[in-house]
Parts: C-alpha cells; structure tokens; sequence
C-alpha cells in the first residue's frame, strides 16, 4: 500500500486529480494518449463555470459575432501558458507558488498570491452569485439559497464526504452541451460567423475593452495554472510523458474554448438580434429556447447550479492550499483549526467572503460574475510575468527552458492584457 501524503487526498487538487495504481503506462497509440488525458481537461473545462457562461453569454447577446476573433488568440494563448505549467510541473515536481518563493523570495511571492487571492475571492463570489442566479429563477431569495449553499459546501469538505458527490456536480454540467446543439439549429450559414471568427473587429469604447478583457481573464485564469501544475505534479507525471501531456493540454483547451464559442454563437443568434441584453438569469436562459422550449430555464438553472457548487467547493480550498504552500505552513483539511489555523482560516475567509459579497442588497448577480472575471483578466499579467521568468530559466528547467517562440507568444499575452487594462483605465477615467 502506499503511503499516504501528508496533505489529505481530500483536498480538492488531490480529489480530482490524486494519482491512479502506479501501473506503466503503454507508450504507443491511442491507449497512451487516453492515459495521459486529464489534468488539462479537467482544468480547462473547470474554466466554463458560473462567471465563464454569463462572459461568453453577454458577449454574443451584447455584440453579436464581433468578439469571435478573440477566441481563436486567446486558444493559442492558452495552450502555451498551460503547456508552460504543465512542463515546470513534470520537470521540477513542484508546484507553481513553491517555485515563485524559491525563485523570486518572500516579497515576491506575497505580491502573486494577494492577487491571486482577490481574484479567488472574486470568483467564489461569481459561485454563489451563480447559486442566486439560479434558485431566484424559482422564486426562491438569495438570502435562503446563498447561506443553505455556503453551509452545505462547508459540511462536505469540514465533513470529508465531498469526494461523493463531486461528480454529480461535475455530471450537472453536462447540460452547457446543450449550447452547442443550439448553435447548430439557429445557424443557417456559417459563413458569417467563420469570418467573424478570423477577421478582427476593433474598437475603442469602454464596454468593449472591457469585454475582450474579461473573455480572457475568464479563459486563462491565475486559478487554472496553479491548478495545472500541482495536478501534475500530484499525478506524478515523468518527463518520459511530457509529449503526451502537450496533447492533452492542446485537446482541452481547444475543446474548452469551442464549447465558448458555441455559447457566444448561440447568444448572438438567440438574444443579440431580437435586441436583448442579458441583466438576469432568466434573459440568459432564453438562449437555450430553440432547444428546451419552455424548459430552457430549467435546464439552464440546473448546469449553473452544478457548475457553481462545485466551484464554491474546489476554489477555497484550492486557494488556502497553494497560498499555504507558497509560505510553508501546515495544511490539509483532515487538521484542526489548531492544527492548521493558516489553511482553515484562508479557506474559511475564502469562502464566507464570496458567500457575503452574494448577499450584498441589490446586488446584480449577472454582473457580478463578469465583474469576477474582469478582475481574473486585470491580475492575470502578475501571474503570466512569473510563470515565464520561470519557464525561460535554465536553473530552474534545465534544458527544458522555453525556447524563443514561445517565450514571445508568453510575453505577447502578457504584455497585451497589460496594455488593454492600462487602455481601458485611460478611456474611463
């Protein structure tokens, strides 16, 4: 038997992602292939919750095939930055915030996981906003499924049982499937929608800038890439499988993000040309009435509450265990708040604090969740500026250092969400 780690196999990274019998993987054909998919599945597509479909939903209902462009850029993107952190994982077997403090020292580190945690907060409140969101399509108050959401999610993990029932949560989210059977039936020619997707369309106004912003803080969130990394080094994975975790780092992220696109495409055949704007969840579920008929809202409801329990879950105690990580103190959820007080006190504050920010009065849920990706985007260049001075270094890879190529198309991402934030402040200051 083998021995058990020191941080419980219950913690969200090593519950999805915890190594299988250490059996050989074959080395040719498909079978290796299907060995080595997960991690980058699992991560890319964990990008599609709450915050992620209201984005892609408002930019088709809001501009129609104009930010289609963007997804085939920010897809390259992905897979670069996610290739980058799968291969420290695989070479150094360290996490991501273990190397950032070994590298650039305490203050550095300090300055990439309070980014990392506002975002985090931000996040697991477009969760609970996506909780809201749901149940206020039944006439149920947010201020009944908001803390009933919070005090589940709390006794699954305090209480160890979550690993039963992730995957339904995971299952619930199988209905966003729908959006692409819908982009189909309301598609006659695609014609217009590939060249939308291909040809560029360009504008300077806030709510545009703001958009294309949040499409890619939604699609290459700080969360993903510590999520990635420490997933491989869970699983264990040799360099010998290195080629093998490029492909399936390559596969979903571009089924990830076609799955985004028929969520875009959908919306602006659906809602953006009969002119309506997505302020609710009911608006948004319109999207899916050529499909459902008048259970669309059902259906809707059903995915964004799968897709927001299980981000309330995993992002918390995700978060309290790479900022424990980064800093060295005791973690694990099978300890005590006195055992432990670093990782229960962030994983609680995480939590409670996204749940509070759901409750505020009057708060617009749907806008919350773009908000929350808008700040994914706005702090993502900390984390991609670490993760490529990191990949480039020869001490720190060895002869696996990122070449030239990809070392511009890594600074390329950074530099331009930089720039467009620096952009819109200027635009709308």
């Amino acid at each position: 038997m083998n021995k058990m780690p020191s941080l419980s196999v219950r913690t969200p990274i090593r519950r999805l992602l915890r190594r299988r019998p250490r059996l050989r993987w074959p080395r040719r054909g498909i079978w290796a292939f299907l060995a080595a998919l997960g991690p980058g599945l699992i991560t890319t597509n964990a990008g599609n919750d709450a915050g992620g479909i209201a984005t892609y939903s408002i930019a088709g209902a809001s501009y129609g095939f104009d930010l289609l462009w963007i997804l085939p850029v920010i897809t390259i993107s992905l897979v670069v930055v996610q290739e980058a952190c799968a291969r420290m994982g695989i070479v150094t077997g360290k996490g991501l915030a273990g190397l950032i403090r070994e590298r650039f020292g305490v203050r550095w580190t300090a300055l990439a996981i309070t980014s990392f945690f506002v975002a985090s907060v931000a996040t697991t409140a477009s969760e609970f906003a996506g909780i809201a969101a749901s149940s206020e399509l039944f006439g149920v108050s947010r201020y009944v499924s908001v803390p009933v959401a919070f005090a589940v999610v709390f006794y699954l993990v305090a209480g160890g049982t979550y690993r039963i029932v992730e995957r339904v949560f995971l299952a619930m989210t199988v209905v966003f499937f729908g959006y692409v059977a819908t982009a189909f039936m309301t598609t006659q020619h695609w014609l217009p929608v590939l060249r939308a997707s291909v040809v560029p369309t360009l504008r300077l106004d806030p709510g545009f800038l703001f958009m294309a912003i949040t499409l890619i803080g939604t699609t290459i969130t700080s969360y993903m890439q510590f999520f990635l990394q420490a997933a491989y080094v869970e699983r264990g994975t040799g360099v010998r499988e290195l080629k093998l975790a490029r492909a399936d780092v390559v596969i979903s992220s571009i089924f990830a993000n076609l799955i985004a696109f028929c969520i875009i495409v959908t919306t602006a055949q659906t809602l953006h040309r009969t002119g309506v704007t997505i302020d609710t969840a009911a608006e948004a579920a319109r999207a899916l009435v050529p499909l459902a008929g008048r259970y669309a809202e059902i259906l809707f409801a059903v995915g964004l509450v799968g897709a927001s329990l299980f981000g309330a879950t995993v992002l918390p105690l995700s978060t309290a265990y790479l900022t424990t990580e980064a800093f060295g103190f005791e973690r694990g959820i099978a300890h005590t708040f006195r055992e432990a007080p670093a990782f229960m006190g962030i994983y609680t504050v995480t939590l409670l604090l996204g749940a509070l920010i759901a409750l505020v009065p009057d708060m617009p849920l749907v806008r919350l969740m773009v908000v929350s990706q808008f700040i994914d985007g706005v702090q993502l260049p900390i984390i991609l500026v670490f993760i490529v001075l990191l990949v480039r270094d020869p001490t720190v890879m060895g002869t696996y250092a990122s070449g030239r190529t990809l070392q511009i198309v890594q600074w390329a991402t950074a530099i331009v969400l930089g720039i467009m934030s620096l952009l819109l402040l200027g635009l709308t200051a």
